[in-house]
């Protein structure tokens, strides 16, 4: 049928029947009927990076414990209500006709906003890490799950829309160099609190005192009142109480979570900064999901800060494609050896490798090389994929999101299930590194089975009248 039998045939049909205006939405993509009802909770640093996407949206909401940052975000968003308490912002959300919320605050709120957010039944985009502890990421995992099929999410890994995901996606699968066995992920970043110090040999992390002498680093010392715009309990929300110091908020937009996140009560430090993006380039293409067995290694413990320098080695079971693999992560300074004394790996401050029976692939965010190793590595049985069959483009990383809000039948590259896999991952290498022994782990029930002390590690303590499951 051509376009004007098309029209004549539903005008006819118009006519003959009922009008009938239920869930009508309004022709065209900008249409107001289309746009989605968002809330914003964060509204400077990460926040700012997502004020153009939203405005493509309606943003009836705008939520941050510093009322400077939120007048920050209503010169964008002049129409929207304002809250300094997410809690109360989402038990508004009927009166507010909300759809979904974009989450840009500190790592520790990240699982109980967004848990919080599903057992209300809206969609959920939050930025990495998804939590900060195991439990926290199998809670969540679990609620969408058992709402997936009506609710979109989608955790921050905005580097995963570089074709350059896709591609060494494909070489892995299509066995470029040949059966895989083993794959690693690295960065160099050394996340230690603003005016510390770091010594590399003896893994210690130290602050200049008084008198000019070293001190231990750990959480900082009470200097008195915070600032009149900032609700710092509600910053806090459900961490231990730690008295006010502006050495917690000393950097600026896009940098200001490396000013907290490397303290165990507020993050997971490098693991939970560049961790989840580079580590994603490396889940993107072995399709793993839960480890078996960690070891890992790092710094001396510091009860106040995560380790500068750690390596963490997951065993993870074969799958449909491939067979058992050895999954490893590497961060501030530790690093993978090289394939060839010629492969300069530290080059690459934040990338990935993979190990096959005939060579490897070494990649950045954006690009990658191929290194045939072997007499047999001629590469004759390897085809490379037509351009009809190479895989699709991701595009706009938040559009993506938006489109699976109104149908959540479409996926997105890094929802819940996918992402609460990676970060559990990454954070059972804390787990081990704490307990300084091997861990086995059993994914079903989530629980360390060979070292039951171990278990502790798995979670944390919330202060009293804060429940991640509200």
């Amino acid at each position: 049928m051509n376009r004007r039998k098309f029209l004549t045939a539903t005008t006819l049909a118009a006519a003959a029947a009922p009008l009938v205006l239920t869930n009508f939405k309004l022709f065209g993509a900008d249409a107001p009927s289309n746009k989605l009802n968002l809330a914003l909770i964060g509204t400077w640093g990460r926040g700012e990076a997502h004020f153009d996407s939203l405005a493509t949206q309606n943003v009836v909401a705008l939520c941050d414990v510093n009322e400077a940052h939120l007048a920050f975000g209503l010169k964008k968003f002049p129409n929207a209500k304002t809250y300094v308490d997410w809690r109360k912002l989402l038990d508004d959300h009927q009166a507010l006709g909300l759809d979904g919320i974009v989450i840009c605050t500190a790592d520790h709120t990240h699982a109980f906003i967004s848990n919080w957010a599903l057992n209300r039944n809206l969609h959920v985009y939050c930025e990495k890490p998804l939590a900060i502890s195991v439990e926290e990421a199998r809670i969540v995992r679990a609620n969408w799950l058992s709402r997936k099929s009506k609710l979109a999410t989608q955790v921050g890994m905005q580097r995963h829309a570089f074709q350059n995901f896709n591609r060494v996606r494909e070489l892995v699968r299509d066995g470029v160099i040949g059966d895989l066995k083993a794959a690693y992920a690295w960065g160099n970043r050394q996340v230690k609190p603003a005016g510390a110090n770091y010594d590399p040999e003896k893994g210690i992390v130290t602050f200049q005192g008084q008198d000019g002498t070293p001190r231990l680093a750990g959480y900082l010392p009470d200097a008195g009142a915070p600032p009149k715009d900032l609700h710092y309990d509600l910053w806090l929300g459900p961490a231990p109480v730690h008295p006010f110091n502006p050495g917690y908020f000393a950097l600026g937009p896009g940098m200001n979570c490396l000013s907290w996140n490397m303290f165990w009560d507020f993050g997971a430090g490098q693991i939970g900064d560049m961790g989840s993006h580079t580590m994603d380039l490396l889940w993107n293409a072995v399709e793993a999901k839960l480890p078996t067995a960690v070891t890992a290694q790092g710094d001396p413990f510091n009860a106040a800060i995560t380790p500068v320098k750690c390596e963490s080695h997951f065993e993870h079971p074969a799958n449909d494609w491939r067979g058992p693999i050895r999954i490893s992560w590497y961060q501030g300074g530790a690093m993978p050896n090289s394939p060839k004394n010629y492969v300069d790996l530290n080059k690459i401050a934040h990338g990935a490798m993979f190990k096959g029976t005939k060579g490897f692939i070494v990649a950045d965010f954006e690009t990658r090389i191929i290194l045939p190793v072997g007499n047999d590595a001629d590469l004759t049985y390897y085809k490379p994929r037509s351009k009809d069959e190479v895989l699709p483009t991701i595009g706009h990383f938040q559009q993506e999101w938006f489109d699976a809000c109104k149908n959540p039948s479409l996926k997105t590259a890094c929802d819940f299930e996918y992402s609460s896999n990676m970060i559990e991952q990454m954070l059972l290498g804390l787990v081990a590194y704490r307990a300084g022994q091997r861990i086995e782990y059993d994914d079903k029930v989530g629980r360390v089975t060979n070292l039951p002390e171990a278990n502790q590690y798995l979670s944390r303590q919330y202060r009293e009248g804060w429940t991640l499951n509200g």
